[in-house]
């Protein structure tokens, strides 16, 4: 065991933070911490790292074990060029270099007793050199940075030139370089693309040592890590295997704990009412027999009710009307900055109903793109063409919708003066900003209460054709499903630019990947590009090879797709998959209607049977029974169907 958390406990402003959270992280384990936004993830990595006291209990790391922590938007701040800051992680293996060159030319002038304490010097200088990496750590260096994204040409920039996420990816880099016993990071993907996460995935996954990670990225999460710590309501919990196994145990635990509160407080009603109803004879006996039940009920301890899933925050999305099938049409658009190329001559078309991703390295093009669809930048050549009754609603990542000098209530009462005051608070309270909340600032608002506001903004609008920019950015996982669910459910069109893969996952239909100036298309999820990725680049890789095109032809190359008869089978296995979801989903919904009528009429025979007027009707009582026990029957058959259908 590298570290061990016992009975942790933290309040601030006498409000509970932590609570008797008790954990251990194994040598060589890779681990995550989750939980909501302020549950305690960050203070608890504060506390594990010594950076804050807690009110009770004790944090052990073994004896002569090391540990390193980058916390969010951690940032090195140095007058070093990039690879300066990186190469002084490994000064140590340059004082052995430094000092073996010496040791080589003292030994060409040194004799006898002289000579022989330098071999043995060097001798012993050169195992320490070699076994500490001394012949691989230049290499190594430049692995990490461009692992994490850096070209060769930025290597020689300044640190102090850097933006803030290009910062914490060179302290991300230092901290990889220094290998301590165990990695603590919080939110390590935050300013990494695609590849940089792929590759930080790759990295951990092999590292020797132990890794205890803070992240929202669920994909991420999936690959890495054999065990999760939930931080809920001050408690700690801990599920083994990755982040799905935790999601899956965690919503059977949920949904066991809400059948045990609900079938107890139905039992309690139950008992309230025969008490009732014994009180109501006003005979001593039976007064005697309710104050027994009463008794009983005082007794037991009564269960808390489990918080619900996303219970806080529900998105619905709902267009006004319904567009044209052809919504819209991309034709010969490109676009420059200067001397930078983000795409050429790209064509691309999006069907009604279609729910389109596009991805790709930082700096492509893929937010550039939106803009000129909305209207917000001019292509530089081309154009694009939107369909018969096509209502665009425009999500961005910068929350260039807000307004900073606007509160809340103005920001909705402005754009919806239709909305009484009250309609606009529940609007609000849906996405957490109750009481005097509403009353804030736009400036004033974190970058994850702005995307909240945007997206209130956004539900309102009734768009049918939806452009999201990083929509789940700033987001915690409870969000982040609460806005997968709404989009799965959305009856209109979706175009957005994620680097979150679990979202992707769950809402595209398709994947447009953004690279080498032009689209690649992939008629699939994030599993699915996964999978025909490879296979693409190479066969566009020969493309290039195989055919020799003028300058001026090349760079009008168009979206490489998959050949016509994998589209159309692909196309087919989806629609087949769809169909078998819809129809799994249908019966679920005809098993839960019918499970609660059941339920209901089950109440009705209970309140009979529990009726005195009816206690001397022997023929009567038996068929109330009978058929009690037959609803009994009926229902745990019908249980047992309703989870193989949610399986």
């Amino acid at each position: 065991m590298i570290l061990s958390c016992q009975n942790i406990s933290k309040t601030f402003s006498e409000i509970k933070i932590l609570e008797n959270v008790s954990f251990h992280i194994e040598d060589y384990e890779k681990a995550a911490i989750v939980g909501i936004n302020g549950a305690g993830k960050t203070t608890l990595l504060r506390i594990l790292t010594g950076e804050l006291t807690p009110e009770k209990g004790t944090v052990t790391i073994s004896k002569n074990k090391t540990l390193g922590y980058l916390a969010q938007n951690n940032a090195v701040d140095s007058s070093n060029t990039i690879y300066e800051e990186l190469l002084s992680i490994k000064q140590h293996l340059i004082t052995l270099e430094n000092r073996i060159h010496e040791c080589e030319i003292a030994m060409q002038h040194e004799k006898g007793h002289r000579l022989q304490s330098l071999m043995d010097e060097y001798t012993s200088l050169s195992h320490a050199f070699e076994t500490g990496g001394g012949y691989t750590y230049r290499s190594e260096i430049v692995g990490v940075l461009k692992g994490l994204g850096f070209i060769e040409s930025e290597f020689e920039k300044s640190v102090a030139s850097l933006s803030g996420g290009q910062k914490t990816r060179v302290a991300l880099s230092k901290l990889l370089l220094r290998k301590p016993d165990l990695i603590i990071l919080d939110e390590p993907t935050n300013h990494l693309d695609l590849n940089s996460i792929a590759w930080l995935e790759t990295y951990l996954l092999n590292y020797k040592g132990a890794v205890l990670i803070v992240s929202h990225d669920r994909f991420f999460l999936n690959r890495i890590v054999s065990k999760v710590i939930e931080i809920d309501r001050t408690q700690c919990t801990t599920f083994m295997g990755n982040y799905s196994d935790y999601a899956l145990k965690k919503e059977q635990l949920r949904t066991a704990a809400m059948h045990a509160y609900l079938n107890q407080q139905r039992e309690i009603r139950h008992q309230e009412e025969v008490i009732e109803k014994l009180r109501s004879f006003n005979r001593e006996k039976s007064i005697r027999r309710a104050q027994s039940r009463e008794k009983l009920l005082a007794k037991t301890e009564i269960l808390e009710k489990p918080s619900e899933a996303a219970a806080d925050m529900r998105l619905k999305l709902v267009p006004r009307h319904q567009s044209g099938n052809d919504v819209l049409a991309i034709e010969n658009i490109s676009k420059s900055f200067g001397r930078i190329q983000l795409f050429d001559k790209v064509s691309f078309e999006i069907k009604r109903g279609e729910h389109v991703a596009i991805i790709g390295d930082n700096g492509t093009g893929k937010t550039t793109l939106l803009k000129i669809i909305n209207g917000l930048l001019p292509a530089d050549e081309g154009a694009f063409r939107l369909g018969t009754n096509v209502e665009i609603g425009y999500y961005d990542q910068e929350h260039l919708v807000l307004h900073s000098e606007k509160t809340l209530f103005e920001e909705i009462s402005d754009d919806y003066p239709t909305l009484t005051n009250t309609e606009i608070r529940n609007v609000l309270a849906a996405f957490l900003f109750t009481g005097d909340e509403v009353f804030k600032c736009i400036r004033d608002l974190s970058g994850g209460e702005r995307g909240r506001v945007s997206l209130a903004k956004l539900m309102l609008g009734n768009a049918n054709f939806l452009l999201l920019d990083e929509p789940t950015n700033h987001l915690d996982i409870a969000s982040k499903e609460i806005l997968e669910n709404a989009l799965n459910n959305y009856e209109g069109t979706l175009l957005y630019v994620s680097h979150d893969r679990y979202f992707i996952n769950r809402t595209a239909h398709r994947i447009l990947e953004l690279s080498g100036h032009r689209f690649v298309n992939y008629l699939g999820n994030y599993d699915y590009y996964l999978e025909k990725h490879q296979t693409m680049a190479d066969t566009i890789a020969n493309d290039n090879r195989s055919v020799s095109l003028p300058a001026s032809q090349g760079k009008k190359a168009t979206a490489f797709k998959p050949a016509e008869s994998e589209n159309k089978q692909d196309w087919k296995i989806q629609k087949e998959e769809q169909a078998r979801i819809r129809k799994r989903e249908n019966s679920l919904k005809k098993c839960e209607e019918k499970i609660a009528l059941l339920e209901e009429r089950l109440k009705q025979l209970e309140t009979k049977l529990s009726d005195s007027a009816i206690g001397t009707q022997l023929a009567l009582l038996q068929e109330l029974t009978s058929e009690q026990n037959e609803i009994n029957l009926e229902l745990e058959s019908l249980y047992t169907e309703w989870e193989t259908l949610a399986e």
